[in-house]
């Protein structure tokens, strides 16, 4: 990835949500690496702060802290008075969580965060920022789907549902922003090493051997994404990930939920 021209087309600022860990806390090591100032939104101050110094000392960029709450209905307010003066060149709509289980056990307060977190702030984000992309006619826009987007996934049902969203929302905008200078690319990331798992209650030694082996490192699946925008509407990381991806529009879906299912049983521990 040339630097220069990157920064050039994306820059000068970018804002991540779900910066302070994970594939977050990677697109700012990328971008920074790539010479893109960052705004840096999650939950955790003191993890934004520790990310943004780091990064701004080796990189030289300039770094801003947004602690916010996605799920919060108004957190739009505190975020739009934290970059009103940035010119946000590159939005990458990260932040989300998934629970496993049965969805009929599972608690309606934390499935209705899921979807304000996966779903509601990303277009919030998305028609404010995207509508400054769209006069300045440059910009991109990363939507982070999932490999669970592409297909049926009993016990991890409304995750699944959301990321489907996200997959829809991204591939649409990727068509119809073309001609207002901006690209958008949906990331659909198997298994990877982030806090993820733990925060889903996925035990991932319960998992096939076959899936274990599968999943991957953050710098690898955030490399293939950043490479892919601009050139790809959706980009699957990963030999075996792009395998099952086409794999599962070759089988009917009712087999698919039933073959899923049985992973996501066992892994989830019911």
């Amino acid at each position: 990835m040339a630097t220069s021209k990157f920064a050039r087309k994306y820059g000068p600022w970018a804002l991540i949500t779900g910066a302070s860990s994970g594939l977050g806390a990677e697109f700012a090591r990328q971008l920074a690496a790539a010479g893109l100032n960052l705004a840096l939104l999650a939950r955790r101050r003191e993890r934004l702060d520790e990310l943004g110094a780091k990064l701004a000392d080796d990189y030289d960029i300039d770094t801003v802290s947004i602690p916010a709450d996605l799920s919060q209905r108004d957190f739009m307010e505190d975020v739009r008075g934290r970059i009103s003066d940035l010119e946000i060149g590159l939005l990458v709509n990260n932040a989300g969580f998934g629970q496993t289980g049965a969805f009929l056990n599972g608690d309606l307060d934390a499935d209705l965060k899921m979807l304000d977190v996966n779903c509601r702030a990303p277009l919030i984000l998305t028609h404010e920022i995207g509508q400054a992309m769209a006069r300045r006619g440059r910009g991109g826009i990363v939507m982070v789907a999932s490999l669970a987007g592409l297909m049926p996934n009993p016990y991890f049902a409304h995750y699944s549902a959301t990321k489907a969203w996200d997959l829809y929302l991204g591939e649409g905008l990727n068509v119809e922003l073309a001609g207002r200078g901006i690209d958008v690319v949906s990331l659909c990331p198997g298994p990877t090493r982030t806090e993820f798992f733990e925060v889903a209650d996925v035990d991932e030694a319960a998992l096939p051997a076959a899936a274990r082996r599968i999943i991957m490192d953050a710098d690898d699946v955030v490399a293939a994404a950043l490479k892919g925008l601009g050139h790809r509407s959706v980009v699957v990381p990963g030999v075996s990930n792009k395998l099952m991806a086409g794999s599962s529009r070759l089988v009917p879906r009712g087999l698919n939920a039933r073959l899923v299912g049985r992973i996501m049983k066992m892994a989830a521990g019911r």
